[in-house]
């Protein structure tokens, strides 16, 4: 063949395969739906990473909340069934009934068949560590590792709050969280959420239907890092907080200590308690189940929202108003009547700080009448309404009938009766002194919190003011949050307040002062035992104190439900708390022994 006819032959062979790509091409592109829909079926995917959760730390720096592994185990239905999963085998392995683990297949196949979704939730490392071994020979079945929250000590329960799965409500109204993310539902980590859970990373795939990955979109440069969360510094002191959780174990009530100067919470315990940890994991349901029947109801925070009478704890708030007032001196004497209300003891005509010492009710009957019966009205019962809405305006000057704020989850305002209130409950203007008057000794229609019965021990303290009590004392190295400490002022003159300080430390040191089971050597404690009613045959164990007296470091509030006179129990549980914080030291042993011992009911409380 020569060559001109050579160069046909190429040619027509060129323009051949020209021809047939061009009509292939054609095809692929207007009549074969074959790789457009393939290619409609890589889909660019948005995963989000998550970010590791903010620690929580005393204000010592000593980690109290950190992160530990947890693990869920997914399964995809289509690489389940092709691999032929032993169904039988994987109940056996997980510990499961078969019927049930076959209902969690089902739920999974009916979400996506070709998606994982989750078989079984939240196992620790030894509950993975046991299976882990053993996944291999699931086909579809495989581990995701994420983060939960670990309470290291077991301690402050209450207070940290829990941290769980976030809800159907918050998927809604937030739409930074995803299905089987976690959030804190309560105490501070709900509190400090936006704080604590950082800043979710984000990868972008290209995945197909299957939701296979591909690649990644544009090399990765669009991925961005998880951010982690703040940490959070408490102003709860972790030995003093474990310590208090101690003393309080078998018993019904509620331990508070504030730093005086800084209004910062030492010490917040709710007895019973709980350990955090119980309400995460894969047991979270059972352990809840039964907190929730607990008779004692662990769950409730009898710190911030107890609300109890503060019997005769009160009578020191008493005894300031009316010296602010002018209606008593510190040397006023009044003759202990005890056909008008009942009292205890053998004094008869005590002074202002002799009262506060032998806690007497005819005298702090007479101081509050004189408060509310001024004679501004000739109508008694107008007098005693005028009178009566200053009185409650004083008490709400020590924080008494609000929640004091300072980001404490959950707190409660308590009740201080005003003239509202009564003329609510008796008609208005049908009411008089003689009708109200078991507000005077801390009795009937008052109530408080254990927390502001605490500030009111720290605003005797500090001689008139208070900061609000708080407990965060830094976030992710920024300080405090701005408005958390506020300064308030009682406006009652602090030199006012030194006779009911001296009183304070007679209750303690006077042989026969109330609160001689608080007494330290070589340490000055200020402090009032309160006996109040809860029915007629149970009273609650009350105790508020400050020390050292010059330059005071610690308030505190004790209660004990059920447990008889303050001077009892209350006290010598606040004296140890007391000790172990000044001076780490324990000067008497079987005091703490006894108190260790005991538990509700107490065999000498009144039954």
């Amino acid at each position: 063949m020569d060559l001109r006819n050579r160069q046909w032959v190429v040619g027509g062979i060129i323009v051949f395969m020209v021809v047939v790509f061009i009509a292939r091409l054609g095809q692929i592109q207007l009549v074969d739906a074959t790789w457009s829909d393939y290619a409609g079926r890589l889909t660019e995917e948005r995963e989000s990473t998550d970010a590791a959760r903010g620690l929580i730390l005393d204000r010592n720096g000593e980690l109290l909340v950190g992160n530990m592994a947890s693990y869920d185990l997914l399964i995809t239905p289509r690489t389940a069934q092709q691999g032929g999963l032993d169904t039988e085998a994987l109940a056996r392995l997980l510990q499961l009934p078969l019927s049930e683990l076959e209902v969690k297949i089902e739920k999974a196949e009916a979400y996506s068949r070709y998606r994982p979704s989750v078989l079984v939730r939240s196992l620790n490392g030894n509950q993975y560590a046991r299976i882990a071994g053993e996944l291999w020979r699931f086909p579809g079945v495989r581990e995701r590792r994420r983060s939960v929250r670990s309470n290291l000590n077991g301690t402050a329960g209450h207070l940290i709050g829990e941290y769980r799965e976030a809800d159907a409500e918050d998927l809604r109204t937030d739409d930074w969280y995803q299905l089987g993310d976690f959030k804190g539902k309560s105490g501070l980590e709900a509190v400090f959420e936006r704080e604590l859970r950082g800043t979710k990373g984000v990868r972008y795939h290209i995945v197909d239907v299957r939701n296979d990955i591909r690649r990644s979109v544009q090399q990765g440069e669009l991925d961005t890092a998880a951010v982690p969360g703040s940490d959070l510094t408490l102003t709860i002191d972790a030995e003093l907080q474990q310590y208090a959780e101690a003393l309080m174990q078998g018993k019904r009530g509620s331990v508070v200590a504030i730093e005086p100067a800084t209004g910062e919470v030492l010490a917040l315990v709710s007895a019973p308690s709980f350990h955090p940890d119980l309400l995460t994991g894969t047991g979270r349901g059972t352990a809840y189940d039964s907190l929730v029947r607990h008779p004692g109801k662990p769950l409730f925070n009898r710190a911030l929202r107890a609300t109890y009478r503060p019997g005769s704890i009160f009578k020191m708030v008493q005894g300031l108003m009316a010296l602010d007032e002018g209606v008593i001196q510190p040397y006023t004497r009044i003759y202990c009547d005890r056909d008008i209300i009942n009292c205890h003891g053998t004094h008869t005509l005590d002074d202002l700080s002799e009262a506060i010492v032998h806690s007497c009710n005819p005298y702090f009957y007479e101081v509050m009448k004189r408060m509310v019966e001024q004679r501004e009205s000739k109508n008694r019962f107008e007098d005693a309404a005028m009178g009566l809405g200053k009185w409650s305006n004083r008490v709400k000057s020590f924080g008494f009938g609000s929640s004091l704020g300072g980001h404490l989850p959950g707190t409660r305002m308590g009740l201080v009766p005003d003239t509202t209130y009564y003329d609510k409950v008796y008609g208005s203007r049908r009411w008089a002194y003689s009708t109200i008057y078991s507000i005077s000794i801390g009795e009937g229609e008052l109530l408080v919190t254990p927390l502001q019965m605490a500030n009111a021990a720290a605003i005797i303290a500090n001689r008139g003011w208070f900061r609000t009590p708080h407990a965060v004392r830094d976030v992710g190295g920024r300080g405090k949050p701005r408005g958390i400490d506020q300064y308030f002022d009682t406006g009652i003159d602090s030199a006012l307040f030194q006779p009911v300080i001296e009183a304070m430390q007679k209750v303690v040191e006077s042989p026969t002062g109330t609160a001689r089971r608080a007494l330290i050597p070589n340490l000055t404690i200020c402090g009032k035992t309160g006996t109040v009613q809860d029915d007629p045959r149970l009273e609650h164990s009350v105790f508020m104190a400050f020390a050292p007296k010059v330059n005071p470091e610690i308030a505190i509030s004790v209660y004990v439900e059920n447990a008889g006179p303050g001077g009892r129990w209350a006290a010598p549980i606040a004296s140890l708390l007391l000790e172990k914080y000044l001076n780490d030291t324990l000067h008497n042993p079987a005091r703490e022994k006894r108190i260790m011992a005991a538990a509700d009911p107490f065999p000498d409380a009144p039954q």
